[in-house]
């Protein structure tokens, strides 16, 4: 079973590559973040018509998330249970699924701005509902995973220069100590293999030619509890879905996974 997720920076602007990369890359469930759109205008149906149900979490120009399936999907959460609101706003930021024998959330956490920014707040906030809301899952024994951009840097090998961001957000202490938190409910970080690279960025700024020079980030991330990492056989960067004109500024992240048991959640 292939999984994968991808902050997709509009899911209309860039519907051409995405069923493209759906149909070569094999992908059998995709969590998608950053769709950009309204529920209504999102291209269920351009997507049904390659084999893949989705499910969505969307209300307009920004944020926005999806579950897209094509073993199944069953048992859909819009929204973060618990989670806090912005500006009195409960923004699209979550949605989880279960696809075949495995349970998805696709998150997209709040960008924080800048330190001193209520914005920076939420996102701590934000973290704190979201270890809360998958705890019952991650100790189940159903294989089950968060997946998305959580805007956090977990280490300093996981941007290109650590002084380049000192005094920024996605690398203070206390968003790396939240991203940590969710080792306590039995998640853990699946780490992607580096192929061609030496550090397995997913995200390069559109400017300044971050990409062909290799200044990214590595923020999307896929958590998994024991019953998914034990399932891990293989995971990557698809790289190659970054280049080229009209490409996100994100990649894909790819979890390859062997057998598992169907088992539901305890």
């Amino acid at each position: 079973m292939r999984i994968a997720t991808w902050n997709i920076n509009s899911i209309t602007v860039r519907l051409p590559k995405l069923l493209a990369w759906l149909e070569s890359s094999d992908t059998d469930v995709l969590c998608v973040q950053e769709t950009k759109c309204t529920a209504e205008q999102f291209p269920a149906e351009a997507l049904r018509e390659i084999g893949y149900d989705s499910a969505v979490n969307a209300t307009g120009r920004w944020n926005g998330v999806a579950v897209i399936s094509r073993v199944g999907l069953e048992d859909v959460t819009a929204g973060l249970p618990g989670g806090p609101g912005y500006e009195g706003v409960q923004e699209p930021r979550a949605i989880s699924a279960t696809c075949g024998p495995v349970r998805v959330w696709s998150v997209y956490l709040p960008n924080g701005r800048e330190v001193d920014h209520a914005h920076y707040a939420y996102k701590l906030q934000w973290f704190d509902a979201l270890k809360a809301a998958v705890a019952e899952d991650a100790s189940g024994t159903r294989p089950f995973a968060v997946l998305g951009d959580f805007n956090v840097a977990p280490t300093d090998a996981d941007v290109w220069d650590p002084a380049a961001f000192e005094g920024a957000t996605h690398v203070t202490p206390a968003e790396r100590a939240a991203l940590a938190a969710l080792g306590e409910v039995g998640l853990s970080d699946v780490l992607p293999r580096p192929l061609k690279y030496d550090r397995a960025y997913t995200f390069w700024d559109y400017r300044q030619l971050a990409f062909p020079k290799n200044r990214g980030m590595r923020i999307d991330l896929v958590y998994g509890n024991a019953p998914f990492t034990e399932a891990v056989k293989d995971s990557y960067v698809d790289r190659e879905a970054r280049k080229g004109k009209g490409a996100s500024d994100h990649a894909p992240v790819v979890v390859d996974l062997g057998v598992m048991s169907e088992g539901p959640s305890e």
